[in-house]
């Protein structure tokens, strides 16, 4: 290990316990069991830079202020953001781990892992020259993250935006053009995933729910879901069924009572942890699939019910957006 870490750790000791203590899973929001921390995120703006080189540091603002960052940083930590830098091509010093539900494994990342509620020598090893954090950093954490290398907390409005976080996160990283591109072969994809989609299915309703396993109660997701309504209702003008489509919040427990109304034609089902082919979850299903109030619902009549992965479905980043539309056009137009 390098002096220069071993001295980074020291100094961050005597100013704290270098412990964090992120609850819950990544963004709060993207979970849709908290909300994300606003008080400072309010004051947060795009990326603004004062005379930027090809090489040295630049200043840029977030919700906490001015921060000097590399002009072309190259070491980059990106919490449970790692799938913008894949898109964009850029590899994660370390990922993003929380022991309560895992890391994002669709993205299939060869990097250390980062335990968010443990010890920050993981981060210090790593010797990141960027770190950049969304809702989930609050102003203790930023404090301690900064301590270790330039700390950029991305704002909340760009975060409901997964082509404007792309855009703010390639600007730090000084890939603009690559952005672009990027953004151009997100949109032609679309394009022709929903044109696909309306051919095949018109417009019958598709409905994402979500088994938590360990009370076996169920969320559904409405239309105004950022990981899940911006892709499948505003994007690729698929049609919801009337209480998904009535809800306010992004996600709510659905009540026994509503069930025999819920219209879905379709529905995606992921579990809140693990996966289908673990025993618990695969009983679980089971049980629901016999359970005579599900048989009311359209999509459990005419079998489509569609077992999913959990992790790109529970974010709304470009890179999982691309696996849900993989999905989206093997289960319903194959």
């Amino acid at each position: 290990m390098a002096r220069s870490v071993f001295m980074k750790i020291r100094w961050i000791s005597l100013i704290t316990a270098a412990m964090i203590t992120v609850t819950g899973c990544a963004s709060a929001s993207e979970q849709g069991a908290a909300t994300v921390p606003t008080d400072q995120a309010g004051q947060a703006t795009a990326a603004t830079s004062e005379a930027p080189s090809q090489t040295g540091t630049r200043v840029v603002t977030d919700g906490f202020g001015e921060v000097e960052i590399p002009t072309n940083p190259k070491r980059v930590s990106a919490l449970y953001r790692e799938d913008y830098l894949v898109a964009l091509g850029v590899t994660p010093i370390v990922q993003y781990y929380n022991p309560m539900w895992g890391k994002q494994d669709y993205l299939n990342l060869d990097a250390p892992l980062f335990d968010v509620t443990g010890n920050i020598e993981a981060l210090l090893v790593a010797e990141p020259d960027l770190i950049i954090g969304a809702g989930e950093v609050d102003a203790e954490q930023y404090e301690l993250y900064s301590k270790v290398a330039p700390t950029f907390r991305l704002p909340d409005d760009v975060l409901a935006d997964s082509r404007k976080t792309l855009t703010l996160i390639a600007d730090l990283l000084g890939l603009s053009e690559k952005a672009e591109q990027v953004i151009a072969d997100y949109d032609a994809r679309i394009a022709d995933v929903k044109a696909k989609l309306n051919s095949a299915i018109g417009n019958e309703k598709i409905v994402v729910l979500r088994m938590n396993v360990a009370d076996k109660s169920i969320n559904i997701f409405g239309i105004h879901n950022t990981f899940v309504g911006e892709i499948l209702y505003k994007e690729l003008g698929l049609k919801a069924p009337a209480f998904a489509e009535a809800m306010t919040e992004g996600n709510i427990v659905l009540s026994n009572e509503v069930i025999p109304e819920l219209d879905a034609d379709h529905i995606i089902l992921l579990p809140s942890n693990g996966t289908w082919e673990e025993e618990s979850n695969a009983k679980a299903l089971e049980e629901m699939k016999a359970n005579s109030l599900w048989q009311t619902v359209p999509a459990f009549k005419n079998g489509h019910v569609y077992p999913v992965e959990r992790s790109y479905w529970q974010t709304g980043a470009i890179t999982a957006n691309g696996l849900k539309m993989d999905d989206l056009l093997r289960l319903l137009a194959p």
